[in-house]
Formats: structure tokens, sequence, C-alpha cells
């Protein structure tokens, strides 16, 4: 009865410290995408300096590094936050993205999503789905961006901004993306 009484301790004790370690993976995993985030925020304000006084007035904003590889089918994954102007309340927030069409590419890109009501903010928070078409060109080498430099969308709610940051993508496709909150980032 003894040896079962220490291993229940011992089980116990394994258990609070594992859940210490994965509480210390998570704000470490959340501290490299707010630093990642601020890195892109940067280069999108060199590239385009009246981004930063409309991230600022806006209700909240979005910034994700996603890295895609594409011939004629297409995939794509990346981290980010939303963060929230008023409360100052960063959402951490993973995506994936398929596509199909006459592509060819790898890359890795920088996005910036400026959302233009808190409805629209909160509506990608929680439901997330988005789908897009049309055409797309770029390249970049260490943050450097070539040929049509900083892609843009404007939708009703939500101005949409992408920085290639390395690699080559080029073609007509249809997309469409999946953004959600991972349990072990939130």
């Amino acid at each position: 009865m003894r040896f079962q009484q220490l291993l229940g301790i011992g089980a116990l004790t394994l258990a609070f410290a594992a859940g210490g370690a994965f509480a210390a993976d998570k704000a470490a995993r959340q501290a490299e995408i707010v630093k990642v985030a601020q890195g892109s925020l940067e280069r999108f304000y060199k590239a385009k300096p009246e981004l930063k006084a409309a991230v600022t007035k806006a209700p909240g904003y979005a910034v994700f590094t996603t890295y895609g590889f594409s011939f004629i089918f297409g995939g794509e994954g990346g981290k980010g936050l939303v963060h929230d102007n008023k409360t100052k309340k960063n959402t951490f927030m993973a995506m994936a993205g398929g596509s199909v069409g006459a592509q060819i590419g790898a890359s890795e890109n920088d996005v910036l999503m400026i959302f233009k009501t808190a409805a629209a903010m909160n509506d990608f928070v929680n439901k997330g789905w988005t789908a897009d078409g049309g055409a797309t060109a770029g390249a970049g080498a260490a943050g450097k961006t070539a040929g049509g430099g900083m892609g843009s969308n404007t939708m009703d709610s939500v101005d949409s901004f992408t920085l290639t940051k390395n690699g080559l993508e080029a073609g007509v496709a249809i997309q469409g993306s999946k953004f959600w909150k991972p349990d072990d980032l939130n």
C-alpha cells in the first residue's frame, strides 16, 4: 500500500511539473509570435509608411507570417496574432490555406489585415474563414521584395496587405484559408 501512495504522489508531482513546463512553453511561443509580428509591422511601415496611422486608428489588426509551396495545387500555413487596439489584448491564431490554379512557387510572406470595424475583427477571430481568387506575383530574399512590391486587397470591412519576405511565387489561383485560435496558444 505504501508503494502505491508513493507512486501516486510521484505521478501527481510529475503532472504539476509538466503543467508548469507547458505553461512556460506556451508563454515562450506567444512571446515569439509577438516578436515576429512586431518585425513584420516594421517591414510594412517601411514599405508603406501610411500604414502605421491606419493600424493605430483601426479597431484592431492581424499580423501573420505564412510559409507556402505551390505547383498547380498549393498549400500554406503560419501563425500570428490579432491585436485589439481598444483592450490591448492579443489573440493568438494559426492559419492554413489551400489553392488550385495556374501557379508555381515557394515563399515566406508577411500578411497584415487592418480591421475597419470591431465586428469584422470579432468575426475574424471567432469564425476565421476567408476565400479569395486572383493573380499573384512576388519575389523576395532576406526581407526585400521585388517585382510587384506589396500586394493589397480591400474588402468592405478589412484591408489586407502582403509582403513576400523570401521566395518566388507567380500565377492565377482560387484559394481558401482558415484562421483559428489553437488551444495551445490561448
